[in-house]
């Protein structure tokens, strides 16, 4: 026993140093992991403390918000401030249309963007690098901002609601992304789909669409949270009132702090309260404009890391 135990020498000594190595390294391991955490927990309180300042003030009584009361909590919950903005029919005028621009929009460009990367995505398609490559060229030089407003008015687009639909039918980076979900379905698959008989608009609709849903849902919240804050686009082409989206209405409030709106909104109110109200209406047309946008997100929220990761992997 005691020369086996000279013969190995060594091993006593490899099993504790193993063992100082390891308290070491978990002990480092928790260091990192305890700075990544706390890291993230400051970089949610920065991101979301001003989302809770401007609800609180929302909800805030006038009084609070002239005393700088509000920090964090609302300070004598009222909904006087909803009643002021729900009430203004310019509002609804605007979010109807929004609402318009998001559905129509969302839905031609999650059907076009198929149909523009299904095809790039087969290695059939004799014209697929070409393709591919000038579609990748428009990700980098565009035509500017004069020709797209000369081709917009000389099409008859401006002054209407498909002038906020049209020129952005497809976005090329989200083409990018469907392409290589696509190309990540077994070629097999359609090769025993085109075996029975299926056409290639068969297989898109029947197959590659079905199988690739988590990246279309991804793609469905990347255009529609596009289409929804839009405004550059309605400040460009559309000049009549009626037509323009929700983030025109915010944009009048908030940057221009048009003194009709405030006026009409705030009645018969005093100069020195309506002052106080404007910055309370002010919060509370940024909450009604990102509230339908934020109650959607968590239906779809699931499919994120795996539609993302699903145009990424190639199997």
């Amino acid at each position: 026993m005691k020369k086996s135990m000279l013969d190995s020498p060594h091993r006593p000594y490899v099993n504790i140093n193993s063992n100082t190595f390891t308290t070491r390294k978990s002990l480092s391991d928790r260091t990192f992991y305890g700075l990544i955490y706390l890291m993230t927990i400051v970089a949610i309180i920065v991101t979301l403390y001003p989302f809770l300042y401007v609800l609180s003030i929302s909800f805030s009584s006038v009084e609070a918000i002239d005393q700088q009361k509000v920090i964090l909590f609302p300070v004598g919950f009222t909904l006087s401030g909803y009643k002021m903005v729900l009430q203004y029919q310019e509002l609804w005028v605007s979010f109807y249309n929004t609402l318009w621009y998001t559905v129509v929009g969302t839905v031609l460009n999650i059907l076009f963007t198929c149909l523009a990367a299904f095809p790039l995505s087969r290695p059939r398609f004799f014209l697929r690098r070409k393709l591919n490559f000038f579609i990748a060229f428009t990700m980098y030089f565009s035509g500017g901002l004069i020709p797209v407003y000369m081709l917009i008015t000389s099409l008859g687009l401006y002054n209407t609601r498909w002038a906020m639909v049209l020129p952005v039918l497809v976005i090329t980076f989200n083409v990018m992304i469907c392409r290589s979900a696509f190309e990540g379905i077994p070629n097999e698959i359609f090769e025993s789909a085109n075996i029975d008989g299926a056409n290639d608009i068969t297989m898109l609709f029947k197959l590659a669409i079905p199988i690739i849903k988590p990246t279309l849902a991804v793609l469905t919240l990347y255009y529609a949270v596009y289409h929804w804050n839009n405004f550059f686009s309605a400040l460009l082409y559309l000049g009549k009132q009626d037509l323009q989206p929700l983030q025109m209405f915010l944009r009048r409030v908030l940057i221009m702090a048009s003194p009709e709106v405030m006026q009409k909104m705030g009645g018969s109110m005093s100069t020195s309260a309506l002052a106080v109200s404007t910055l309370q209406v002010r919060y509370v047309s940024i909450v009604v404009s990102i509230l339908p946008i934020v109650t959607i997100y968590p239906f779809i929220q699931r499919y994120f890391v795996k539609g993302i990761t699903l145009g990424a992997v190639k199997g």
